[in-house]
């Protein structure tokens, strides 16, 4: 008859490890959803200081183009890597870059009505998680809905038409 008691106590125990692995398995579940969130958010904010770096980037390659070329903007993004319309080729950008937080070359032209590039900005319609404390370059970036609002221009007060922003795009 021990023999029963002593089962009967030992399959009760078990009752309960089990139930302390479910706890256990439950809360190491509940932190690793908890880091995934926070890994998702630094690659955003990863993502979003790429933008802005390969964005100055296109902006100065574009400013740059359309001073030494006399007010002419390009007709193809390509032209800023080889610009063969001088005697000797110039190159404003060292290559074209894809966009960061699409992750693909699919970048949103801003353009002249009579053609040129003036700008470029993220193809994305999310929303980004910097809206405050940008540059004073930038400071047209502050509390946009998305990331097609972060328009990189031409710095020029020389360009032909005032620029009309994509911030009602998002």
């Amino acid at each position: 008859m021990r023999r029963g008691r002593r089962q009967h106590r030992h399959s009760r125990q078990g009752g309960f490890t089990y139930f302390g692995v479910i706890i256990a398995v439950l809360l190491i579940g509940m932190a690793l959803a908890a880091a995934g969130v926070v890994a998702r958010t630094a690659m955003q904010r990863e993502r979003e200081a790429q933008l802005l770096w390969v964005g100055a980037q296109y902006r100065n390659a574009l400013t740059a183009y359309f001073n030494q070329n006399g007010g002419r903007l390009p007709q193809d993004l390509k032209e800023l890597v080889l610009d063969e319309t001088t005697p000797v080729p110039r190159h404003f950008i060292r290559k074209l870059y894809a966009d960061p937080i699409t992750g693909t070359d699919n970048w949103l032209l801003l353009t002249l009505p009579g053609g040129g590039i003036y700008g470029v900005a993220s193809s994305s319609g999310a929303a980004p998680l910097k809206l405050k404390n940008f540059p004073d370059i930038d400071k047209s970036f502050e509390d946009a809905t998305c990331y097609r609002a972060w328009e990189f221009a031409v710095q020029s007060r020389r360009l032909p038409i005032p620029i009309v922003t994509a911030a009602n795009a998002c």
